[in-house]
Formats: C-alpha cells, structure tokens, sequence
C-alpha cells in the first residue's frame, strides 16, 4: 500500500488491526513492524516474526502526549520535558505503565516504551486506531528495513500489510531513555545524541 494514505486505507488498516494482523509501516527512524498491543496473540506474531522471545518486549508508538499518559499513570516533569523536545521524533522514552490496562507486550517488568514518530501517514494511523505495538523491521539480529522490499524479504506473507513511503528519512534507531524522577538513563543510543539530552535534563545521563 502506498502512502499518503486515503480514509478507506485507514478503514483497511484498521480492519487488519482488529484481526490481529501484523502491519509493517514507515516510521521516521527505519521501517517497523506492528501489532494491536492490546492483543496478546498479534504482539505474539509479532515477536515470532522477528525471531525474537518475550524477553524482549516491543515498543509503543503514539500519536501524541496526551496518548501516551493514557498509557501511564502519570507522565514525570522530566519524561514530559523530553517529549516535549524531542516529539515528534526519535526519541523512546520508557515509563511505568498502567496495571489496569490489558497491555501484553511481554516481559516489561511492569514499564511500557512509548515514541511519538515524526512520520505523517504513521501519525494518521496512530490518531485513528490508537496506539501500535511497533518495533524495528528485522530479523532478530540483523539490519533494520529501510525500505519496504527489505521488510518484504524479512517477512514475506507474514505480514498483512506493507505501508512503503519510501526510504527511511533517518535510517538509525531512536534514542531510548529510562526517566522515572528527576534522573535519566540512556538504555540505547541512537538518533538523538547524550548531549541533546543533557541540554534538556540539565544533567548527564546516570550510568
């Protein structure tokens, strides 16, 4: 399916969602692979297509601030200040997450890793159905999709839909960050450098 995306595309997509289908859709970092993280079976599918176990549980993506505390239970001024920077963009920042929503995502140790991407047929779909499970199109341990056909040769007809915007605008993973209070850590460096985020939190990462 080619972007921009048209309402019916939306009404498709959303469909494919709701039947526990695996999507793969450009982000503005590399291509990534989704699922309903309400779902248990669809997250299932998905960390089985990539070859990866529970133990490695997927990222959600959102379309706003306001989506993401829908998923929390509160956002800390910290966390906020970096979402406020860094969205939207390439920046994932991990958080405790509600323990009343029937959120599976695997083993999480009872925290979810939301991003707000910088990609606008994405953002429409997040909008419209909500938030995505959505993590790097790959194989477990090789190279993230930077282009549809490379999705396509990492999954085949395991995924229902392929959105293709063309080639990733960033090319790099995003920048993930664990902000629970006043301090952060940095679980994985990508797109966004320590000194972008030590400008925002007045310090350095805490190692």
């Amino acid at each position: 399916m080619r972007t921009p995306l048209s309402k019916q595309d939306i009404v498709t997509l959303k469909s494919l969602i709701a039947a526990g289908k695996l999507l793969v859709v450009p982000t503005d970092t590399v291509y990534g692979i989704a699922a309903d993280p309400f779902s248990a079976s669809a997250v299932d599918r998905l960390l089985t297509a990539k070859g990866r176990g529970r133990d490695f549980p997927s990222p959600v993506l959102v379309s706003s601030i306001s989506q993401a505390a829908a998923l929390v239970p509160e956002i800390p001024p910290l966390a906020r200040a970096f979402m406020e920077k860094f969205w939207p963009g390439a920046l994932t920042v991990v958080l405790p997450a509600r323990k009343d929503l029937p959120l599976d995502l695997g083993v999480t140790g009872g925290t979810v890793a939301v991003r707000q991407p910088d990609q606008r047929d994405l953002l429409q779909l997040l909008q419209e159905n909500g938030p995505l499970a959505v993590t790097s199109a790959n194989l477990h341990g090789l190279p993230p999709a930077q282009t549809v056909p490379q999705a396509q040769e990492y999954f085949g007809n395991k995924v229902a839909e392929y959105l293709d915007a063309g080639r990733s605008q960033i090319g790099e993973p995003s920048t993930i960050v664990k902000s629970f209070e006043a301090e952060y850590s940095v679980l994985r460096s990508g797109a966004i450098p320590p000194r972008q985020l030590q400008l925002v939190a007045g310090q350095a990462a805490k190692q």
